[in-house]
């Protein structure tokens, strides 16, 4: 399968490889020494982060040619990320391992092949993930058919992969914690596939099969450990207890709710059936982690918001500073109706640093822009436009977030919007935090004086010229 691309990355790791093997003499069987390198085609900066449990351990800098090198003189073994931003993969350590990763940008996860001491375990997990995506798709037509047809051919796209998950394990004998990983990496997006069926039917036919589902549907559940502290950050796992809890957190009487507090009842019914099936406090604070920030994506109503965080301080044990959902949740908390904008930074179109103090002290609508979304670009200034010949009153800043300087002055001499005050982010992770960027459609309305308005609205809302 990797014959070809096995040729390149030797040609290209050779000399990297020769290091590696002269330094395994020096093993001794009580140490663990470990080495990590390999080569970065196309990169986008010019490190590679070594990560464990979302956490840094090492920033590695590529050289002159791509490539990058560290010796670690003491590495626990287990499940691992190597991060090149956006992008990341696992990659897993034995004691004593020497891995070697290839990868290009411009199709990262495809692109990616290990070679050296422990190489075989890691391409494996990575092809089993490419097997998972490719049968994702090939499946996704099975949603449209009834349950019986659906779990026929699901399951023979697991016992498919199971087949390979078990040739493999034969082969290269890996160890039982290893076992944790490509078990997992085989059987969770399997039971993903079950837990979305009765959702994603429902959305793709308008069919409710609820009522429909065989009483032993769901038996895969009783054999899953929930408590299971080595999967915490195994995406494979985090995304099932997602799906699970999504499909549990259900509210099926949902008429009698409005969108946005559907939406609050929904996920904090999702918090509490976490709380009472997963009692390992790590695991726990992740999936409130992932619930929180899926939430905080969708709904930024203040009273909702309060309610959401009472019961996710209530059942969340994770009360340290890093915590990105209490950083959050004190954002929003500086964001309410009345308030002053937080301060930030942005750039005009002469590289002139410019205080959004400038423009927040009259009624103003800040909106987000990126050339990534052209559609939303053009469709957003189109509407800001319309809106500034019925309220000149108001001032119109379009903030663009993530183009460089000279990307962003060509997008604006091509479009020419005119009465639109366009300025450019130039530390996203600064805007984000000060004024919870959390996606594109986001529209700030500053009244009287400056001040917050509503810092939570959306330009392409029905009701979004009532509120001006």
């Amino acid at each position: 399968m990797h014959t070809y691309r096995n040729i390149k990355v030797i040609a290209f790791l050779v000399p990297l490889l020769v290091l590696m093997s002269s330094c395994k003499n020096e093993f001794k069987r009580n140490d663990y020494v470990a080495y990590f390198g390999g080569e970065i085609v196309n990169p986008n900066n010019p490190y590679v982060l070594f990560c464990k449990d979302n956490q840094v351990i090492d920033s590695i800098k590529l050289d002159k040619n791509n490539r990058f090198f560290v010796q670690f003189d003491s590495l626990a073994p287990g499940l691992y990320t190597f991060k090149h931003e956006p992008e990341y993969q696992y990659v897993y350590f034995d004691k004593n391992d020497s891995l070697m990763v290839r990868v290009n940008t411009r199709d990262f996860d495809n692109s990616v092949i290990f070679c050296g001491r422990g190489d075989q375990k890691n391409n494996f997990l990575m092809e089993q993930y490419l097997k998972n995506e490719k049968d994702k798709n090939l499946v996704f037509s099975a949603f449209d058919k009834d349950i019986e047809q659906f779990t026929q051919t699901i399951d023979s796209t697991y016992q498919k992969s199971t087949q390979f998950y078990n040739s493999k394990k034969e082969e290269i004998k890996w160890s039982e914690d290893f076992d944790v990983y490509a078990k997992a990496s085989l059987d969770f997006p399997y039971y993903s596939r079950r837990e979305l069926y009765p959702m994603v039917h429902k959305m793709r036919t308008g069919k409710d099969v609820y009522e429909k589902i065989p009483q032993d549907y769901y038996d895969f559940r009783k054999n899953i450990d929930y408590n299971n502290a080595a999967l915490s950050d195994f995406s494979p796992f985090v995304v099932y207890l997602s799906h699970m809890l999504n499909n549990m957190g259900a509210i099926n009487y949902h008429n009698h709710f409005t969108e946005v507090d559907l939406a609050l009842k929904t996920n904090i019914n999702k918090m509490t059936i976490a709380d009472t099936l997963i009692k390992n406090e790590k695991v726990k604070n992740t999936i409130l982690n992932n619930i929180a920030f899926s939430y905080l994506l969708e709904d930024q109503n203040m009273v909702n918001n309060q309610s959401f965080f009472a019961t996710y301080h209530k059942i969340s044990t994770d009360k340290s500073q890093k915590n990105e959902i209490i950083k959050i949740g004190d954002a929003i908390q500086l964001l309410k109706a009345g308030s002053k904008l937080p301060e930030a930074t942005l750039l005009n179109k002469n590289g002139q640093k410019v205080s959004s103090n400038t423009f927040a002290n009259q009624k103003t609508v800040v909106f987000f822009w990126t050339s990534n979304a052209v559609s939303h670009f053009e469709a957003a200034h189109k509407k800001i436009i319309d809106f500034r010949k019925k309220h000149p009153e108001y001032q119109f800043v379009g903030i663009n977030l993530n183009d460089t300087q000279e990307e962003w002055k060509g997008i604006m001499a091509k479009y020419k919007f005119g009465g639109v005050t366009e300025l450019r982010c130039t530390d996203f992770e600064d805007l984000k935090s000060k004024w919870v960027i959390t996606k594109i459609h986001r529209t700030i309305i500053l009244g009287d004086k400056g001040l917050i308005k509503n810092a939570f609205t959306n330009i392409f809302e029905l009701n979004f010229e009532e509120e001006l």
